[in-house]
């Protein structure tokens, strides 16, 4: 069995192990396990908006079960077809435009708004089929691939030094330091002494090259996190699987053909066509490029880089994404997305598609384990993402071409509107978009290919069109 496993993950070639998979897996599980929360919350709130608290419940239940599911079946695509250790599951991001835009601003229902995320699932798939997308990785510029990774680390950095409560709102400067002074009960400051703990366990465990640093200081941080009041158990560990499933079975499972039906039978084909097809170009736009940035991230920051300096599999990860997406929609889920948090795994030294198996049996026993995976709390993951955003910018810097404004300008876009926007696709658009300009008024034009001048179109397209 260890023999098989071994060979078929082909371990040995890339200088890995069952353990080390093992614990890689585990620890993008836990950096991704909010999810399991905040994506049913997300889900249910149009609901609870507009007053209706029973279905916003029934909502919250099923979106769980789905979550839970659609992570398992998208990881275990990810696993099978591209043999990479990236986790999938519905993105935070979309998953707000699904809830604010689709049900609340346009009035679709939770099952028309499943419809729309199936369509984009299926253009997902064709054009990863036809190899478009992968197209598109080989066309970015050596500086904007570079910056993407920069970028994302800087990102989510940003996002472990914000869960953390090191970072905070500010109405006057957007964002500030927190105030540590106050350390009273439900303060930022206590997660932020939460996070800084954490950071300090990682930082040693790492100089001592210890396998399992990561892990270690995220449950080091929990246990951290439980006089500061921080850490809180579950009152109750009880969760009622069996309403929880008739939820899903009744409002969510395979409901995408219903709302598609009812999108298309009220006002006729195209007009409904022609009203939900830039939200279905806004959705397929914003996943294919965070896809995008997440493997091309995370593959550069590990070495997981071809002989042609490709990411491995880069095609059948592609696809493994789209798949995930259409099923996700039937499986009641929004759309289904390459986590960024997978590059925590990547950091334990996880290399190959075992990760992903293990990261996706956890999701699905999660159905069960909800309440004691809960106790984790946000701040104690913080510092892996903080962790991973060094590595991530650390290992980009030599590799930055920087003697020119016409690939300089392009490359601090790329990465500095990641983190200030809080998007990874926003931040490749306004690298692809400058760098046309700047190739163009320096009279570089020829420098450009095709495919570049299109997305930089599309894009501009994009923005102007869309709130």
């Amino acid at each position: 069995m260890k023999s098989a496993i071994e060979r078929f993950f082909k371990l040995k070639e890339n200088k890995t192990d069952i353990k080390t998979e093992i614990l890689a897996g585990v620890t993008t599980f836990m950096a991704m396990a909010y999810i399991l929360a905040s994506i049913p919350k997300t889900m249910a709130d149009p609901a609870h908006i507009m007053g209706n608290a029973a279905l916003g419940a029934q909502i919250e239940n099923a979106v769980f079960i789905a979550v839970c599911i659609s992570s398992f079946i998208g990881t275990m695509l990810m696993a099978f077809l591209a043999n990479l250790p990236f986790v999938l599951g519905p993105g935070i991001g979309i998953t707000a435009t699904f809830a604010y835009t689709l049900m609340l601003g346009m009035g679709y229902s939770y099952a028309e708004g499943l419809g729309v995320v199936f369509i984009s699932g299926i253009l997902f798939i064709i054009i990863s089929a036809l190899g478009l997308r992968e197209a598109i990785v080989k066309a970015l510029p050596h500086n904007i691939n570079v910056a993407i990774s920069a970028g994302i680390g800087l990102f989510i950095a940003f996002i472990g030094m914000v869960n953390g409560g090191i970072v905070v709102n500010n109405d006057a400067t957007l964002v500030s330091v927190v105030n540590f002074s106050d350390f009273s009960v439900g303060s930022p400051a206590r997660d932020a002494i939460v996070c800084l703990a954490g950071l300090t366990i990682i930082a040693y465990f790492s100089c001592k090259k210890v396998k399992g640093g990561i892990l270690i200081a995220i449950l080091g941080a929990t246990l951290v996190g439980i006089p500061l009041e921080v850490t809180e158990a579950p009152s109750d560990f009880s969760m009622d699987i069996a309403t929880m499933f008739h939820d899903y079975t009744e409002l969510s499972f395979g409901k995408c053909f219903t709302g598609l039906q009812s999108m298309f039978a009220g006002s006729g084909f195209f007009e409904a066509v022609s009203e939900i097809f830039v939200v279905i170009i806004t959705i397929s736009m914003i996943d294919m490029f965070d896809t995008i940035g997440t493997l091309i991230g995370a593959a550069q920051g590990a070495g997981m880089m071809d002989e042609k300096g490709e990411v491995r599999n880069m095609k059948r990860a592609l696809l493994s994404d789209a798949m995930a997406t259409a099923c996700g929609a039937v499986f009641g889920s929004s759309t289904i997305t390459t986590f960024t948090e997978s590059s925590s795994g990547v950091a334990e030294g996880g290399r190959t598609g075992l990760t992903s198996v293990v990261a996706a049996l956890l999701f699905l026993v999660s159905i069960v384990l909800a309440p004691l995976i809960g106790i984790v709390p946000v701040a104690a993951v913080s510092p892996a993402m903080i962790y991973i955003g060094v590595l991530m910018i650390s290992s980009t810097f030599d590799r930055f071409d920087f003697s020119t404004p016409d690939e300089a300008i392009p490359a601090f876009l790329t990465m500095a509107v990641m983190p200030l926007t809080y998007g990874i696709a926003n931040g490749i658009a306004f690298g692809i978009i400058s760098y046309v300009i700047a190739k163009i008024i320096s009279g570089k034009a020829k420098e450009l290919n095709p495919t570049i001048i299109i997305l930089a179109v599309l894009f501009t397209l994009r923005y102007a069109m869309i709130a």
